[in-house]
């Protein structure tokens, strides 16, 4: 089974290695998320976990999402998210699954939605050359050509201004440095997507 675990941003920090190297980190923290469904082939069609992270006001919940919930014997849930995978035996519904899951040196895909940029321009949304800024031209940061005459309209796909960042990513490969039980904290080297705050679906790589 793909491990996998549910964690908000905290923010970015250094750490040393053994060896004196600086390594940048993001701090994620990763309360204990529960087990709310075990999805099968019989019953749905493909093999799945369902996880539930941070608990929410009983009054912000309606009667299905109580009743969901009830089966694991948990409050309800702001955050639910499905970690699929072939091997269901390990996992109870339920159960807590904690950071512990992971180890330092562990390999994972962090998934988050990316910090929103608002309407930009071709040259900072699809990193576009800009014209010459010297006076006589009036190119500077446009986005050029519209293509060619003959078709009279312009080609879906063509590269344009527009709303930037908010969408889905996943960072690959990430290595794990060091885990912290006590706190329920996860140091994962390099940078993650997203705010700080956002939340973030950890699970083990799957090119590793």
């Amino acid at each position: 089974m793909t491990k996998g675990i549910l964690g908000r941003k905290i923010g970015m920090t250094q750490v040393f290695a053994e060896n004196g190297n600086l390594i940048p980190v993001t701090v994620v923290e990763v309360a204990p998320n529960v087990v709310l469904q075990k999805k099968s082939v019989d019953s749905d069609g493909y093999v799945s976990v369902q996880v539930g992270f941070e608990d929410k006001r009983e009054k912000l919940s309606n009667k299905p999402e109580k009743g969901h919930v009830a089966k694991a014997n948990t409050a309800p849930k702001r955050f639910i998210r499905e970690f699929r995978g072939d091997d269901l035996a390990a996992y109870e519904v339920g159960q807590e699954v904690k950071v512990d899951i992971f180890a330092a040196g562990d390999i994972v895909d962090v998934t988050g939605i990316s910090k929103g940029k608002g309407f930009q321009g071709v040259i900072k949304r699809h990193g576009q050359s800009r014209g010459p800024m010297a006076h006589g031209s009036r190119y500077h940061r446009r986005p050029g050509s519209m293509g060619p005459v003959a078709p009279n309209r312009v080609f879906k796909g063509k590269l344009l201004p527009g709303r930037m960042g908010g969408d889905q990513v996943t960072v690959q490969n990430l290595e794990i440095v060091k885990v912290d039980t006590e706190r329920n904290l996860l140091l994962i080297k390099g940078n993650v997507p997203g705010a700080r705050k956002a939340l973030l679906k950890i699970k083990g790589a799957v090119k590793a």
